[in-house]
């Protein structure tokens, strides 16, 4: 049976998707208005709160989206083992879902660590069997639409979380420069709300796929012209030119940490997330139809060059107006990749072996994290915060040069 006629035979079509590709988006688009409100204004927590110095706080974002990392390898790899990846992908929501209230009460940043691992643990246990869950919802030219429609949804939930927290923002603290222990706990006590409703909706709405096999007996993808199954060299060479990628790809808490180093109100730094959150919103179903026509590589590789481009920006900006334009152009760039570099995995690995390979993807992505903000910490305290963002710059543009003359569509 073909990917398209699998889709059709289980059920309605929603905006002409399967099911599980709309109603994934829909508990992605609930989390994320949770965790923006709750954890995307964390750096500040730690930096204005807390008064932690900014080793710690690039210890505290690398350290917890390098154990997400190791989850997203091990989930990915047990989905494929056990063939229930909903039940992994309920697990991860819950498990993150359980342990936000405990921010409402958090004192110390060894205290934020933990409760950050929990929320990330959870993340690292759902990603790669969510991922696995919509890949084989959609069929293989339909790809880069299903991946770039749940981006599109993601993105537009944590544009809603985050223009609510601007709104009760400027209801507690006006246009004060610094954000507060009392307006924390009101984003804490508000964000807790939507990801509860996520895993209702994901409990309820989302179906597992059954995989159908051919007469031999082994899993078949639903596949564009000259994909292969299993993990070709291309997979591998794109995993090293990912891994490069990242290590200049530090947490956002330093794009944060900047804007706030230009002096912009805590009020604008959130507005910029919005702004940020619009234009990936925007752009993420366009890129995916796009990716779908041209090829996955060239528009990766156009994402990397516009990151490219930000991170100079924000290395040489000196004005906030100039980080508001910043922050809307590092939203087109996850637009165009966000959901892109997902549809290629796809493209590049069968589906008996997608969850395991969404784990390498996610997981290696993830762990380098770690030292990609220790070394993004330790430029800008020894160096300066432009330094962070030359080096990113540098390595974005080594990594565009390596997928254009290493992979292959």
């Amino acid at each position: 049976m073909t990917g398209a006629t699998a889709v059709t035979a289980s059920g309605k079509k929603i905006w002409g998707l399967h099911p599980n590709v709309f109603f994934l988006g829909m508990v992605s688009l609930l989390t994320d208005v949770s965790s923006e409100m709750i954890f995307t204004l964390l750096p500040l927590f730690l930096a204005n709160v807390l008064q932690v110095p900014m080793t710690i706080v690039g210890l505290v974002g690398g350290l917890s989206d390098s154990t997400e990392g190791i989850f997203k390898i091990f989930s990915g790899w047990f989905s494929d083992k056990i063939g229930k990846p909903k039940l992994l992908t309920v697990l991860g929501y819950g498990m993150a879902t359980l342990v936000k209230p405990f921010m409402l009460v958090a004192a110390s940043w060894g205290v934020v660590t933990g409760i950050r691992l929990g929320d990330r643990l959870g993340k690292g246990i759902r990603t790669s069997p969510r991922d696995a869950l919509i890949a084989d919802s959609v069929a293989a030219k339909e790809r880069g639409r299903g991946f770039g429609l749940h981006r599109a949804m993601d993105t537009s939930g944590a544009f809603l979380g985050l223009a609510i927290a601007a709104l009760i923002i400027y209801l507690t603290e006006g246009k004060a420069l610094e954000l507060t222990r009392v307006t924390y706990r009101s984003l804490v006590l508000v964000g807790i709300i939507p990801a509860v409703l996520a895993v209702l909706v994901l409990l309820i709405f989302v179906r597992e796929r059954s995989k159908k096999t051919s007469p031999g007996g082994t899993s078949q993808p639903s596949a564009l012209p000259g994909v292969k199954v299993g993990f070709d060299a291309r997979f591998k060479i794109f995993l090293a030119i990912m891994a490069l990628f990242t290590l200049g790809n530090s947490s956002d808490f330093f794009v944060i940490l900047r804007a706030q180093n230009l002096q912009a109100p805590l009020v604008q730094v959130t507005l910029m997330l919005v702004l940020f959150n619009a234009t990936y919103a925007a752009v993420s179903l366009p890129m995916g139809i796009l990716s779908d026509r041209l090829g996955r590589r060239r528009v990766i590789a156009l994402g990397w060059f516009i990151y490219a481009l930000a991170y100079l920006g924000f290395a040489l900006a000196s004005s906030l107006w100039q980080i508001w334009v910043l922050f809307g152009l590092y939203g087109i760039y996850y637009g165009v990749v966000g959901g892109v570099t997902k549809a290629f995995v796809a493209d590049m690995v069968g589906p008996g072996k997608r969850g395991t390979a969404y784990g390498f993807y996610n997981g290696l992505t993830a762990i380098i994290l770690l030292p990609a903000s220790l070394i993004a910490g330790w430029l800008w305290h020894s160096i300066s915060p432009a330094a962070t963002f030359y080096f990113g710059a540098g390595l974005a543009f080594m990594a565009m040069l390596g997928i254009t003359i290493f992979i292959k569509e």
